[in-house]
């Protein structure tokens, strides 16, 4: 079994039961959006596909906000694997600083290779998945759809956008209408285009229909 196989296996394994949003299919489609990002970058193939399938392995907020353990289970899981001590350490870098974390925190990593997986995640939180995504993790937190009492709250710090419970109408407008302008590649950003462009018409039609417009 090659190193990609025993990778996919081992994250199928881990995540089993995971909220559907943060689940073996989330990192599928992270690990196909980096394999179409790949054919217009220039990157460490191996890095890439390793930083997909296992950037999410143990995301922080389904464990009190430690965001140490995904990065020591991968770390321990490529011990097991023929991967070098370069790679492993490549990857780990990019699980420690591919989060939005509120966007306000200063990246002490760069890679090529970190910038094709951040946007790979970036396109599955974008979109109608994303729009998916985004409301089965706020029912999973018995969120509120939407409250107009409460505003969307911008220029959080690390902390606070980690501890932050606001609906998940106000999610769109703190992360995921800000993602399209973050995306790192050229590729990316093209995809992002159409993504952000059906959110943008999704919450028109909502903030119609809450009005009793259509």
């Amino acid at each position: 079994m090659n190193y990609i196989d025993q990778t996919i296996a081992f994250v199928k394994k881990e995540l089993e039961g995971a909220e559907a949003g943060h689940d073996w299919f989330h990192i599928q489609r992270v690990y196909n959006n980096a394999l179409n990002l790949l054919k217009t970058e220039q990157a460490n193939d191996q890095i890439v596909v390793l930083g997909a399938l296992l950037h999410d392995i143990a995301d922080s907020k389904f464990h009190n906000g430690d965001e140490t353990i995904g990065p020591k289970k991968a770390m321990d899981f490529m011990t097991l694997i023929d991967i070098s001590d370069e790679v492993k350490e490549h990857v780990v870098k990019i699980i420690e600083n591919i989060s939005f974390k509120g966007g306000n925190f200063n990246r002490t990593f760069q890679s090529k290779e970190l910038e094709i997986v951040q946007d790979a995640d970036r396109l599955d939180a974008i979109g109608a998945i994303g729009i998916a995504r985004a409301f089965n993790y706020g029912g999973f937190k018995n969120r509120s759809i939407y409250n107009p009492s409460e505003k969307p709250k911008f220029g959080m710090t690390k902390e606070e956008y980690k501890k932050h419970e606001g609906s998940t109408i106000n999610h769109f407008y703190e992360k995921l209408l800000l993602l399209k302008d973050l995306m790192n590649t050229e590729t990316g950003k093209k995809l992002a285009e159409n993504r952000h462009q059906y959110m943008e018409d999704f919450l028109a039609q909502f903030f119609n229909e809450r009005d009793g417009k259509m």
